[in-house]
């Protein structure tokens, strides 16, 4: 048995390898004994649910489906809870905990395992990534936490989750654009392609707009894209007079590369960016470093 003790701490890519949800699975199963595993029944009011947890939406009807075949045939994958001085903290099996309480359980079959606090922000993270459990917004959120706490750089987040450095740079943002935005996005009624081109807009009241007509009239990314490019050329009638007509379809394949604001002059191109943050994104995706 490898010793727990010297494990805890360290990142999960050392410990894991690229797929925790592989081994989150091993531990569940009872094949693996590291890490405590030590299975005993919970009753279901004694234990709360992972504080890192990236997901806020769960399934209604899947979450009832699971309840039922509960029900009719028990629950054959524990969950994991780690031991505090509160009670028990879940680790990894929300769906199932919520699904074991609508089914009506007073206990649960749980797994005891040693986590500290900064592998359980990246179990909660990493496994629902790795399974696509996360919508952008819920993700984006996620990598903020590691960022903020754990003190990681977006470059180690990209490695911790084996995204890369542009997908986490993309969608952290998406955490600028104003709260009502974000929410239509994680009600899949806008795409991440329907709102990155936003990012650019500082007027919030004008991105709400802009995103309520991309809704409304049910446009396509590209239209969307296309929408954003000319509202901001009748707002500036300056950069318009500057810019020559012959380089507009050079200026759009620019601004769909990079996603923010160009003007082409005669013998010279201009790319706007916000932050040092939207450099690096830019120069991501020009390949000028990775």
């Amino acid at each position: 048995m490898v010793d727990d003790k010297n494990r805890l701490g360290r990142g999960l890519g050392a410990i894991f390898g690229d797929d925790v949800s592989s081994v989150l699975e091993d531990i569940q199963q009872g094949n693996t004994d590291e890490f405590g595993g030590v299975k005993t029944m919970l009753k279901i009011k004694d234990v709360r649910t992972n504080p890192y947890q990236p997901r806020r939406h769960f399934d209604e009807d899947k979450l009832n489906e699971l309840a039922e075949s509960i029900q009719t045939h028990g629950l054959f994958t524990p969950i994991l809870v780690r031991e505090t001085s509160k009670g028990y903290e879940l680790v990894a099996g929300e769906r199932r905990l919520r699904a074991s309480k609508k089914a009506g359980l007073d206990e649960i079959a749980a797994i005891v395992v040693s986590f500290d606090d900064s592998q359980m922000m990246e179990i909660a993270i990493i496994e629902n990534v790795q399974r696509e459990d996360l919508n952008v917004m819920e993700e984006a959120q996620g990598y903020q936490s590691l960022i903020e706490k754990l003190g990681l750089t977006q470059e180690e987040v990209a490695n911790r989750v084996s995204k890369s450095r542009s997908h986490i740079t993309n969608l952290l943002r998406l955490l600028k654009l104003p709260k009502q935005v974000q929410e239509m996005v994680s009600a899949n009624k806008l795409t991440m392609g329907h709102v990155r081109p936003l990012v650019t807009i500082q007027d919030e009241k004008e991105i709400v707009r802009i995103a309520q007509e991309i809704y409304d009239r049910k446009l396509s990314v590209r239209e969307a894209e296309k929408l954003v490019n000319s509202l901001g050329k009748e707002e500036k009638p300056v950069d318009k007079k500057k810019d020559n007509p012959e380089y507009n379809y050079v200026k759009s394949l620019f601004e769909k590369k990079l996603q923010t604001r160009i003007s082409v002059d005669p013998h010279k191109v201009t790319i706007h960016f916000t932050d040092d943050e939207d450099l690096n994104r830019i120069l991501e995706s020009l390949g000028i470093i990775e």
